[in-house]
């Protein structure tokens, strides 16, 4: 499995947006997003750098691998 990089809150999102998740809602320093077809939400918070933990966990949540969102942070 590849290494997460470190990225921002906002490059999270943009990547997220990039494979389908839209922003739904904020409230505070969290932005939460949704997909269509999909139950769950995710909600990530506008740090200047995320944890890889957090990070992992949203990936897996929004049921993507990791190459495929180091490949939408790269696009």
């Amino acid at each position: 499995m590849p290494k997460l990089p470190v990225c921002s809150g906002n490059e999270a999102i943009r990547a997220f947006e990039k494979a389908g998740w839209i922003k739904d809602r904020q409230k505070g320093s969290h932005v939460s997003l949704i997909k269509k077809g999909m139950t769950v939400v995710l909600t990530i918070p506008l740090h200047k750098y995320l944890d890889k933990g957090l990070l992992r966990t949203q990936i897996r949540k929004a049921n993507i691998t990791v190459e495929k969102f180091i490949a939408l942070l790269s696009k």
